[in-house]
């Protein structure tokens, strides 16, 4: 639908904000909460990752940079000021500072093959280098989400055409992240409605089993280790008309999933084990049909 028309596409992730956690314990503070261990990220290393319900249930989902003495929650806006509430909750008296610098920091999405062409860059998942003073990420979930550039807004358009990238669709990014099954936009749609495990953390590197106690990781370990996991969030290409959120899904007259976002990039959970759920075939919702993707990563 969308067409990029340059290798040098980048992409102004407006939608995205900037948080800092800073002080003294905010590696411990941060290690208590998150679903990705804390010691993985370094300058030159970021990671993905989540914060979920004491039942182990998704609630936000981020990547985190380290910068400075602090580190950088790269995280959607429309979860910005929830995230900022919920980490100061859990504050009480840490040694720590969080602040909002969305007015500040932009970022920047560009291709993966662009990154490898610049000097510094590393083929590996998560790995962060310096543009300058400015961070530049391989996407922790998926190269083929490409890199993004997290800078001051009022250097942004200097540096951008100092890499020589050219400002393009938004769309282009949010159609490719459809495709490859990693939700792009609405992700409040998903709260407390499906297990941080069955969004595909474990395969997107934002859960680590091997870490100590995070909020959520009793129930997240227990459907690993007892292999219990049955249901997946997975991406929904739209034939005919439309679909409705939370319509339930059904083959062969088995209920085998329920839309959780219904708009242009939709998503489903979906009993993938179940002997009723086939691949790529054509379904018959209440207002017309679609298919159930299968994402290259997900192994299933």
């Amino acid at each position: 639908m969308y067409q990029s028309n340059t290798n040098n596409s980048v992409f102004i992730l407006k939608d995205r904000s900037i948080l800092y956690v800073n002080g003294s314990e905010a590696h411990d503070f941060l290690q208590n909460l998150i679903s990705n261990d804390i010691n993985k990220v370094k300058h030159d290393l970021s990671c993905f990752a989540s914060l979920l319900t004491p039942q182990g249930k998704f609630l936000y989902e981020f990547i985190v940079i380290k910068h400075k003495l602090g580190y950088f929650i790269d995280c959607d806006k429309s979860q910005s000021e929830e995230i900022l509430k919920q980490l100061n909750t859990y504050k009480i008296r840490s040694k720590v500072e969080i602040l909002d610098l969305s007015n500040e920091f932009v970022v920047a999405s560009f291709g993966y093959e662009k990154y490898l062409s610049l000097e510094g860059s590393k083929d590996i998942l998560g790995f962060t280098f310096k543009y300058r003073e400015d961070p530049i990420v391989l996407d922790p979930r998926n190269k083929n989400l490409g890199a993004r550039l997290i800078i001051n807004l009022e250097k942004l358009y200097l540096s951008l055409k100092k890499l020589g990238l050219k400002d393009d669709n938004i769309e282009v990014y949010y159609s490719n992240c459809h495709k490859l099954g990693i939700v792009p936009k609405n992700l409040n749609k998903l709260q407390n409605k499906l297990f941080g495990i069955e969004c595909n953390f474990e395969e997107l590197n934002g859960i680590d089993f091997k870490k100590g106690c995070y909020v959520g990781q009793e129930n997240t370990a227990r459907i690993k280790l007892k292999n219990k996991l049955s249901k997946r969030l997975l991406p929904i290409q739209i034939i005919d008309g439309k679909l409705s959120e939370d319509e339930k899904i059904f083959n062969n007259n088995v209920e085998i999933g329920r839309v959780l976002i219904d708009e242009k990039y939709p998503f489903a959970l979906i009993k993938y084990l179940d002997k009723n759920f086939e691949k790529n075939k054509i379904i018959k919702g209440s207002n017309g049909s679609f298919k159930i993707l299968i994402p290259d990563w997900l192994d299933i």
